[in-house]
């Protein structure tokens, strides 16, 4: 075995750990694989024959990379896709795949993942290194540039933050039902002052490439847009549960082929997001809502 296969027989033992600590600090499977790409890339360069703890080594890194990814989010004042609607890193249920069964059983909930979205990127390595993954603070330090004190610090504050999160209101779907329901309705009927009603000023609407490839437009913004975009439209959508916050499905043939994903605020529409990508709604907690809540 030459030097190049090795080593990469040592990241594949680390893979699928490595792999669980980038997504629990980006909330995206897409990245998480590219961090850990990234991470593979860096060993295959530098070597690291002599490094004792390669899975630490590894760990390190990753991290590093996920902290370059959110601050270069935070810079760009976006806010990705999947960070608006958690990927849900499932196995492909036939019991076939073992790295998917271990990535879903030390998986993070996608309700942590919405509120660690909300931590500065300092605060979320530190709280995800050290209170889940155990990592000292000294460590931790080095990896984001502060002292062990301030890691320490950044760390409880985040966990501060989770706690009070989880200890919160719970999302009112009632409520959100109502919303949702009724721009459905006024989209089928064509009922464009309806819709209006519903928008915030500064709605948007956001397509992935699936569906833009089946038609959608990529980007919409303002009420009066969006409005035009689906009336008359919409008319076989369903009410739905993604991810558990209330939605709608269009399915065809018991598959589901558009999830419309909304974010109400203050009972107005402020982003409806089109996914249509088939892997990735397969990987979502769909639950088609009866007429009964």
């Amino acid at each position: 075995m030459d030097e190049h296969d090795w080593l990469a027989e040592r990241f594949e033992v680390n893979r699928t750990h490595l792999r669980s600590v980038a997504y629990r600090m980006l909330g995206s499977a897409t990245e998480a694989d590219d961090a850990v790409q990234e991470a593979w890339i860096r060993l295959s360069r530098s070597g690291a024959e002599d490094v004792e703890n390669l899975g630490g080594w590894l760990t390190t890194v990753v991290a590093r990379v996920c902290l370059d990814m959110l601050r270069s989010r935070k810079s760009r004042r976006e806010v990705p896709l999947e960070l608006q609607l958690p990927d849900a890193m499932v196995s492909a249920g036939d019991g076939t795949d073992p790295e998917h069964e271990a990535v879903l059983a030390d998986s993070v909930g996608l309700a942590l993942l919405v509120v660690l979205k909300t931590l500065a990127p300092a605060e979320r390595v530190a709280f995800v290194l050290h209170d889940m993954f155990d990592l000292p603070f000294d460590e931790i330090a080095a990896i984001i540039g502060r002292s062990p004190v301030a890691a320490r610090q950044l760390a409880s504050r985040a966990r501060r933050r989770v706690q009070g999160a989880a200890t919160g209101p719970r999302p009112d779907h009632s409520r959100q039902r109502e919303v949702v329901d009724a721009f459905l309705a006024a989209a089928r009927g064509g009922e464009f002052a309806a819709l209006l009603a519903l928008l915030d000023p500064s709605v948007v609407l956001r397509a992935d490439r699936a569906a833009v490839r089946m038609g959608a437009a990529k980007l919409v913004s303002g009420p009066e847009a969006v409005a035009e975009t689906f009336a008359g439209r919409a008319r076989v959508a369903k009410l739905a549960l993604v991810n558990g916050a209330v939605g709608a499905v269009w399915a065809q043939a018991g598959r589901a082929r558009v999830v419309f994903d909304f974010t109400i605020k203050r009972g107005k529409i402020v982003e409806i997001d089109l996914l249509a990508d088939p892997e990735r709604l397969d990987h979502l907690d769909l639950v088609i809502l009866n007429d009964e809540v």
